[in-house]
């Protein structure tokens, strides 16, 4: 084991590559149906299969999908590309070969900004994004003596995006995962769950000694499924590196899988220097113009994004960092919040709603904000209501709150007024009860004037019982206080 002194001698060099599954209708170059969990091998045709004489279309939506997320990114869109075939064998690549873009990846030269735990911010370049087919899957579970293929994900529409080495940590990797995943569901391009393996990620990783110019020795770690497993993964290949070079022995250029039951990677295959896929450009495909005024409308046609209204809610609304992480955290939960504060300018108390009652209900109901039965304007009319001084807001929670999720189409203040709840403003009501509490309770009201002021928590209390909780606290506290310095 290698002690934290040894491993702050060393830094990580870290590249992810990810591949998106998009959410096109169709596959990539066929009209064969992209569904996930379709029964195996109904998803096919002779196109996705293969068979000699047929002839593949290009999915027009994949490239518009490319190039949002290459604007999401930051990119520079090519004018001028073609498609190549990536030639090598596997069993769940029908075709023997892939269709990709080799030499004019759609989108280059871009980046993004990770903002990390401790407030720092961490850039990282895109180095491309290409449009490429998926394979199908072999399956080795099911059958005990014979792995079974299905080539329902044959064709699929791709895009990997391939980062700069220019993470440090599995940490970075997490935060870049999470952005990704985010940005990917906020264009509505890519389902963005790696457990059904539409989002994907390969790590590369190597390490040297603090300042050295050159890189280390990498390995590929892939068959993550979830992106702490990558950040697990990460971790464990820096300590084993470490730990090698310390011993003096050297590092393997590999593939590796990480084994999330031990929690360790372990060996795949040994990595050839090069790979002989003898690219050479698709002959089937015609080469692809993509026009500026192509890419300006489709600028144009994007969503407000997590960055965009993160400035928003921080700047403009005032919230704090924390209240607009978890408003933006998707894309359905942002449309509402953005929905809730057309009928409220309390952007703060909306924000809390949002937060607090809202995503307490969703969570335990086990719903999405899409299956939120109160919309916007009702759930506003509760936060005007508490601001009208109308009710309190523990009131408009533990019960008008509820009351709404039962009758979605009521209004909250008929509510309020159908279960007696409305508070009582008016001064001379609220000050005969408080005089009576004062009288009631003559000791604590003379130790209240001799210094004890956190007696007025018990005195508001008292009020707030005798009044069957409908005295408006602001007005109770005030005349309290005061009352009780006549007293």
């Amino acid at each position: 084991m290698v002690s934290e002194e040894v491993k702050a001698t060393y830094e990580a060099v870290i590249g992810l590559e990810v591949h998106a599954q998009m959410l096109t209708k169709t596959k990539a170059y066929s009209s064969d149906a992209n569904e996930y969990g379709a029964r195996p091998n109904t998803n096919v045709s002779a196109i996705t299969l293969g068979h000699p004489g047929t002839l593949p279309k290009m999915n027009k939506k994949t490239i518009e999908y490319a190039i949002k997320l290459g604007l999401a990114l930051n990119c520079e869109i090519a004018e001028n590309q073609h498609f190549d075939r990536k030639n090598y064998y596997y069993p769940d690549l029908p075709k023997g070969y892939q269709i990709t873009q080799d030499k004019t990846p759609i989108c280059a030269k871009g980046w993004i900004d990770l903002q990390m735990e401790d407030g720092n911010t961490k850039h990282v370049g895109i180095t491309r994004i290409h449009m490429e087919e998926d394979t199908g899957k072999s399956i080795h579970d099911v059958d005990v003596y014979d792995t079974l293929v299905d080539l329902n994900r044959a064709g699929t529409p791709l895009l990997e995006i391939v980062t700069e080495p220019d993470m440090r940590s599995g940490d970075e990797a997490y935060v870049y995962l999470t952005e990704i995943r985010q940005l990917v569901r906020y264009l509505e391009i890519c389902d963005g769950n790696m457990e059904e393996g539409n989002l994907r990620c390969d790590a590369n990783v190597s390490v040297r000694k603090v300042g050295a110019k050159e890189y280390g020795r990498r390995v590929e770690v892939k068959n993550m499924n979830s992106m702490r497993n990558v950040q697990r993964a990460i971790n464990f290949e820096i300590d084993r590196h470490i730990e090698a070079l310390e011993n003096g022995e050297e590092i393997a250029q590999e593939t590796r899988s990480f084994d999330a039951v031990n929690m360790r990677t372990i060996s795949m295959r040994t990595k050839e220097d090069a790979n002989d896929y003898r690219f050479f450009p698709e002959p089937d495909l015609q080469p692809l113009h993509v026009s500026k005024e192509q890419v300006e409308l489709i600028k144009a046609e994007m969503p407000v994004l997590p960055k965009a209204l993160f400035e928003k809610y921080t700047k403009e609304l005032k919230l704090s960092e924390y209240d607009a992480t978890n408003i933006i955290s998707t894309k359905p939960f942002a449309e509402y919040f953005e929905a809730l504060i057309l009928h409220t300018k309390n952007y703060k108390s909306a924000s809390n709603w949002m937060n607090g009652e809202v995503r307490s209900y969703l969570n335990q109901q086990g719903k999405s904000i899409e299956e939120f039965p109160i919309n916007a304007e009702k759930l506003a009319e509760l936060i005007e209501l508490i601001d009208g001084g109308f009710v309190s807001n523990s009131v408009a929670a533990q019960k008008i709150f509820p009351a709404l999720l039962e009758q979605p189409n009521a209004a909250a203040k008929k509510i309020a007024e159908e279960l007696n709840l409305i508070q009582d403003s008016d001064e001379d009501s609220i000050s005969a009860i408080i005089k009576d509490v004062i009288k009631q309770h003559p000791t604590e009201a003379e130790r209240y004037k001799n210094g004890e002021k956190q007696l007025v928590g018990f005195f508001m209390g008292q009020v707030m019982k005798a009044s069957g909780g409908k005295a408006d606290p602001k007005s109770a506290n005030k005349l309290m206080r005061q009352l009780l310095e006549e007293n």
